[in-house]
């Protein structure tokens, strides 16, 4: 009588051997790892596209008779605007910003250099009082060139004042940043004393704590609780930013799809960049603001009164050039230059 010998049938013609057993060959789990390989490729690629579209690109950075040349490394003009784009009116009281207001400021102004050698990321602040001179305009606080003429016209303004060349720009409004920190889940700050500022909504106790949306933008916003005001406000911005960044590139975050994506999304949706900036350098630019050297450009008056009676602010020029050069040649900046990011109290 035949029998169901190996690799025979048995009865009813089934085979020999169980069909799961089939699922174990070699060949058959690897066809099914490429597949899933394939599709996670394809999903990954279809997504990096889907986001780096959603940026809002305009033409900034334009070249012009004066125009400082590239030096060593990269220059990034990284701006907080107090646009209320996207905000609806219940958004605006919760968030203590006040309905839009005339004209268009930018009350954070940094510049972030990535030097080529390898080197520590330095990032600079460049206070909203400074007064500089600002093309076709005369002499005027820094942030009245993005009132005056947009980024654009900031970025020529920046360039003039600095010599250095810049290579990127991204900037993001009041309701992007509160987006992009309630989606990845608020930020964990520790704060020496309690800050309360009824005009930034703000209400934050001693210790830490992880701040909301609104409550983040109240802290980068606050400053009237300060001795120094404005200089203090912008050690503020570059601790949150820095605390930001280190949550939103954390493992916690980038391992998880369902904290990434939004993360992701609520990023991208939010920035307005130059028309040559894509997503795998706004990555390139969070992972450097981790842990960058920060200072703010050195000042030689804080209490100066422009001859329209404005209360502005001077740099030193001597120190400020040499902060600006070294930078530009990728060379250490001197540790006297270096002012750091503290909190008050």
């Amino acid at each position: 009588m035949p029998g169901a010998g190996a690799g025979g049938r048995g009865p009813g013609g089934y085979s020999g051997q169980p069909g799961w057993r089939r699922w174990l060959r070699p060949r058959p789990i690897f066809a099914l790892i490429a597949v899933l390989l394939s599709l996670a490729i394809v999903g990954s690629i279809a997504t990096y596209f889907y986001m780096d579209s959603k940026l809002t690109r305009k033409n900034i950075l334009v070249d012009y008779a004066g125009r400082p040349a590239p030096g060593a490394g990269q220059n990034w003009l990284i701006t907080g605007s107090d646009s209320r784009q996207g905000l609806s009116r219940k958004e605006e009281r919760k968030l203590a910003t006040g309905h839009d207001i005339s004209g268009r400021r930018s009350d954070t102004i940094l510049v972030l250099h990535l030097p080529s050698n390898g080197g520590r990321p330095v990032l600079v602040s460049l206070p909203r009082d400074s007064y500089v001179p600002i093309p076709g305009h005369g002499s005027d606080k820094i942030n009245a060139a993005y009132a005056l003429g947009g980024p654009k016209l900031l970025a020529e303004t920046v360039q003039n004042v600095t010599g250095l060349h810049i290579d990127h720009y991204m900037g993001i409004g009041f309701g992007g940043f509160v987006r992009v920190v309630d989606a990845i889940g608020g930020v964990r700050l520790c704060l020496k004393a309690p800050l309360v500022d009824p005009a930034a909504g703000l209400h934050l106790h001693k210790g830490c704590q992880v701040l909301n949306g609104a409550e983040a933008l109240g802290f980068v916003r606050s400053r009237h609780n300060f001795a120094t005001q404005d200089l203090q406000r912008i050690q503020n911005q570059r601790l949150f930013l820095r605390a930001l960044l280190r949550k939103l590139t954390s493992a916690g975050v980038l391992a998880n799809p369902f904290a990434a994506l939004p993360a992701a999304s609520g990023v991208a949706g939010t920035l307005t960049v130059d028309s040559g900036t894509h997503l795998y350098q706004l990555l390139k630019v969070a992972f450097a603001l981790r842990n960058p050297i920060t200072t703010t450009v050195p000042i030689g008056n804080s209490n100066y009164v422009t001859p329209s009676g404005q209360d502005a602010l001077l740099w030193d020029r001597t120190q400020a050039l040499q902060l600006f050069r070294d930078l530009r040649n990728d060379q250490l900046v001197p540790k006297s230059l270096i002012t750091g990011s503290k909190q008050a109290g």
